[in-house]
């Protein structure tokens, strides 16, 4: 209730001021060529509450009701009968403070309160000027308003964003995990000396996984060391029937990309991939200018193999969080040609889209 009494007290305080300076406004003006102050101060006096009726009557009835609502016709309409209804209101006044103040003495009369014209055109200045600067904050409000609106849409947007991205990152969690534990329990059951080994590095990719994937965005070495991470467990599993090439620039500590966005790749490349020859050959390319990256991702497949390749829960996650992230700012060109199925990814810029 305070901030309400408050508001109303500033209200009825800058109304009361504008007013008063209306008041002294007539004043001034009346007072050319003149020195009847009394009577220059109850003409005035007389003039004013015409003056509020008018302004007041277009300011809160007018203009909301017929102007805003672009009631055009019904508004030039009204406006025209307010404009007849004051002229008369003035010249009773003019009337009145002819019988009432100068005694039907014309010569003592102020000569700016017998030119009807220019009192006219005073009275309307006052109501164009209140008229104008309800619009102004009528317009002020409107765009205020819809600010506010955009900026609580657009905070309604980037909330389901990040959730909709956690959501698929918690999808790519077990998908990814279930992978590397296979190959644990495998090696667990052979009693492979490599299960500490493989364990070791699961680790270190669990860490990535549950305490760096809730980040926007990490480094890109962060990124890559993983993915030799992932290969590395792979190599124990594969032993000598792997083959992995993988080419990359120098990476620099400043270039960050949203996390796991490429090792889900690197996963359907063994998951899909086939031994031709004894083999599984994957080869892998990543260059970087140092805004954007090309990421080149090539696993062997059985030509005349019946069996059709599968995108895998990972590879449909990450062209969500794709669309998501970089919109039309990436390309992701996927195809299979004779013994070899491949991923090209490029993205522009790794800024995500706001």
């Amino acid at each position: 209730m305070n901030w309400l009494q408050s508001f109303k007290f500033k209200y009825v305080l800058l109304h009361s001021l504008f007013w008063i300076g209306v008041w002294f406004f007539y004043v001034y003006f009346f007072s050319y060529n003149s020195n009847n102050s009394n009577y220059i101060t109850w003409f005035s006096s007389m003039l004013l509450p015409i003056t509020m009726v008018t302004t007041y009557f277009v300011v809160y009835f007018l203009i909301p009701r017929y102007l805003l609502v672009k009631k055009y016709k019904t508004f030039t309409l009204y406006s025209f009968y307010t404009f007849v209804f004051s002229t008369y209101l003035i010249l009773m006044a003019i009337f009145a403070s002819y019988v009432f103040l100068s005694n039907f003495e014309l010569k003592t009369m102020p000569p700016m309160s017998r030119n009807y014209v220019f009192i006219l055109i005073l009275v309307y200045l006052i109501v164009f000027m209140g008229s104008l600067i309800s619009l102004i904050g009528h317009n002020f409000k409107t765009q205020s308003y819809s600010n506010e609106l955009q900026n609580k849409l657009l905070e309604t947007q980037l909330q389901i964003k990040d959730q909709e991205l956690q959501y698929l990152k918690k999808q790519i969690h077990p998908h990814f995990l279930f992978n590397t534990l296979n190959t644990i329990y495998g090696f667990a059951l052979k009693q492979s000396k490599d299960t500490p080994q493989i364990i070791l590095k699961l680790s270190n990719l669990l860490d990535y996984i549950l305490y760096q994937v809730n980040k926007p965005s990490v480094g890109l070495h962060e990124e890559v060391s993983h993915i030799k991470e992932y290969i590395d467990l792979e190599k124990i599993r594969f032993q000598d029937s792997l083959k992995v090439d993988f080419i990359s620039d120098e990476i620099s500590s400043e270039i960050n990309i949203a996390p796991m966005l490429l090792i889900p790749f690197v996963e359907n490349a063994f998951k899909h991939g086939n031994l031709i020859d004894g083999f599984l050959r994957i080869e892998l390319e990543l260059k970087t200018d140092g805004k954007g990256i090309d990421f080149n991702l090539k696993n062997s497949v059985k030509e005349n193999s019946q069996e059709k390749t599968k995108n895998g829960i990972g590879l449909d996650n990450i062209k969500k969080r794709l669309n998501i992230l970089f919109k039309d700012n990436y390309s992701l060109n996927i195809k299979r040609e004779h013994n070899w199925y491949e991923v090209r990814l490029k993205i522009k810029n790794l800024t995500p889209t706001k």
